[in-house]
């Protein structure tokens, strides 16, 4: 198990659509555990393969919230949306690769996807609420975009801004 240096923005890879897994290796098991990991020390509720640098349709998520809640650690390889609601619900969102910036987004409240778990087999589950969010963010970020491209134009400068002189500080230490 390894911690894996998450990428900042602006850097092209996450930019970037991913290819599709074409089989669950033990590599890819690995790789599952080292983004979990990563995710869960950063802190954060999602992390998808771009944002380590490997451009493969791959995220990991767990969205429990409750100090005395059991995780509910997840592995989607692969994912599409089959369905999604007409209720719309707008969340507070951020991102480990835009760390300490945040907006409100608005997607559907509900979202049904299908994915290939690390088991092998088609898993499928409807998510709502944060889950539905982070779902949605986590995927965006396989097809190479970002919370921030849902923003005008003058706040996703801002912020791109903000990364690139937090990338230029954080060279220098």
């Amino acid at each position: 198990m390894t911690l894996r240096n998450i990428l900042i923005h602006p850097d092209p890879r996450l930019k970037k659509v991913c290819a599709p897994i074409e089989a669950v290796t033990p590599e890819i098991g690995a790789l599952a555990e080292d983004m979990l990991q990563t995710m869960y020390d950063a802190p954060g509720v999602g992390l998808a393969a771009p944002q380590v640098g490997i451009l493969q349709r791959v995220f990991v998520m767990d969205c429990v919230k409750e100090e005395d809640a059991p995780a509910k650690p997840m592995v989607l390889i692969n994912p599409e949306i089959t369905w999604t609601s007409e209720e719309m619900n707008t969340h507070e969102e951020g991102c480990l690769s835009i760390p300490d910036q945040y907006a409100q987004v608005t997607r559907p409240k509900m979202v049904r996807m299908r994915w290939l778990g690390l088991d092998g087999k088609l898993h499928e589950e409807e998510f709502d609420d944060l889950w539905a969010t982070c779902a949605q963010h986590e995927l965006d970020h396989l097809n190479g975009k970002l919370f921030i491209d849902y923003l005008g134009a003058m706040k996703r400068q801002m912020i791109t801004r903000k990364m690139v002189k937090l990338k230029r500080e954080s060279a220098r230490d």
